[in-house]
């Protein structure tokens, strides 16, 4: 799946895809026709990297409420000759979606639109999952036909259908249809039994039941062009050991960990960090120099796990430039510990590193969250004009809450400023810490904005509860 385009942060359609408050803001102040075909691009273009930790589908949908737009471009999307030789849910899952929320809303049109995919679309188990949250009895009943065609009688078709009935993530439709269809209430029974057979015939090899054998059984041999499998299998032994591993054994676990095969080397590495034992700092700076790339990985990823101030001492020494190998990748996963468990001396060295990553990365990379969250958990005043830059660029509205939670503990005017915007974001997370934290005199904008959440059935009851509490306190 390619990467999705997103368009410059300063135009209307980068604002929408990125979910920040001020694209729909804009968006009501552009001209319609202008604001709906960005609208559009965005629910059949689904903007988000990782759909399972951003949302939008509840944004858009407001605006689409906002604007009373038609859905002519979504039901283009969805009954396009391409969705049926499409069968991957990113495609349509975010206009189902949206979709969701509008009939919820009381939207006719979007109810119609989403019980006929259901009928005929590629993606219709997410069709139904939606239809099984806001559609009444009949309507659901209704569609039992056509979904239940799409498995032909049969041993293959039987098995399908219970594979379709474990998956649903809304499974009233099911429930409903078994009272009248004896098929679905069969394939309900049987469906336990399935997961209960796949768990006693679980394929492999299991290690023996000494240190020696689970080192070894690290090292076997795994499927040719997988790069995470000597990770996976590392990980797994080094859960064999916690088992099996005795005091006497140490001195094998000390050699593996420093010289071992990868697989061996990663199992005993993550074992010994652990147990915390006192020679695992000085093995993974070993590991970290290492010329295999996987060793250098295991090494990387076992410091995050690691916690106590002999550590910090080690990571600190890591991620100086005059005393580690700041650009190193030890020395960086030294500074990703430090912001997560530092202590608020260590709030200009995360700057810094905070600084460095936008300077060299931009608002990308898996790490810059890490750094964002410990200038917020430092108080560190000097992150926040980074912190408002990563807050304002970044692609992804899950690292933007993590900005402007960091900008709520460290930026003074972050009540009347960002905070006006984070009402209306596309994550719940934010409107709610916009909703505790949002000066609610001065922009005559808040306080109507506070209502409306407060008064609509969709929000979720975090958020209610934030702002209810400040509609009703005397402070306001």
């Amino acid at each position: 799946m390619f990467e999705p385009v997103i368009a410059p942060s300063a135009s209307l359609l980068g604002l929408l895809q990125r979910g920040r408050g001020d694209g729909q803001l804009h968006a009501l102040a552009a001209d319609r026709d202008e604001a709906i075909a960005a609208l559009e691009t965005c629910v059949t273009d689904d903007p988000r990297a990782d759909w399972q930790l951003e949302n939008r589908s509840l944004y858009y949908a407001r605006l689409y409420m906002e604007l009373e737009a038609p859905l002519t471009g979504v039901e283009l999307h969805l009954c396009s000759p391409e969705d049926t030789g499409d069968d991957d849910e990113a495609r349509t899952g975010l206009s189902l979606s949206v979709l969701g929320h509008l009939a919820a809303y009381g939207r006719r049109d979007a109810l119609d639109l989403l019980r006929r995919y259901a009928a005929t679309g590629t993606n219709w188990a997410w069709a139904l999952d939606e239809l099984a949250l806001r559609d009444d009895d009949q309507g659901l009943l209704a569609l039992a036909p056509a979904v239940l065609d799409r498995f032909p009688a049969g041993p293959e078709g039987d098995a399908e259908l219970r594979a379709a009935i474990r998956a649903a993530y809304e499974p009233r439709a099911w429930r409903l249809w078994a009272a009248h269809h004896p098929r679905v209430a069969a394939a309900g029974e049987q469906s336990p039994f399935d997961l209960w057979q796949r768990q006693l015939s679980r394929p492999g090899v299991t290690p023996g039941w000494s240190t020696a054998d689970v080192l070894a059984w690290a090292d076997q041999a795994e499927p040719a062009g997988d790069p995470t499998a000597v990770a996976r299998r590392a990980a797994a032994a080094a859960r064999c050991l916690t088992a099996v591993a005795r005091p006497e054994d140490r001195p094998l676990l000390l050699e593996a960990a420093d010289s071992g095969e990868p697989g061996a080397r990663t199992a005993a590495l993550r074992h010994l960090v652990d147990q915390r034992d006192p020679a695992a700092a000085d093995l993974i700076e070993a590991a970290a120099a290492d010329v295999d790339q996987r060793v250098v990985a295991a090494a990387v990823e076992v410091l995050g796990r690691m916690r106590g101030p002999e550590i910090l001492a080690h990571a600190r020494r890591w991620a100086d430039p005059e005393t580690g190998g700041a650009d190193s990748a030890l020395g960086e996963a030294a500074v990703l510990l430090i912001a997560d468990a530092g202590e608020p001396c260590d709030g200009p060295l995360v700057v810094a590193a905070l600084r460095q990553w936008i300077s060299v990365r931009g608002v990308t990379g898996a790490g810059l969250g890490s750094l964002v969250d410990g200038a917020g958990r430092l108080a560190a005043a000097g992150a926040v004009p980074a912190l408002r830059h990563v807050y304002g660029e970044a692609v992804s509205s899950e690292l933007r809450g993590r900005a402007a939670r960091a900008l709520a503990v460290t930026d003074p005017y972050f009540s009347e400023g960002p905070a006006v915007e984070c009402l209306w974001d596309c994550e719940e997370a934010t409107r709610e810490l916009a909703a505790r934290h949002v000066t609610t005199t001065g922009d005559v904008r808040v306080l109507e904005r506070l209502r409306r959440l407060a008064a609509d059935p969709a929000e979720e009851a975090e958020v209610h509860a934030a702002v209810r509490g400040r509609l009703t306190s005397r402070e306001r």
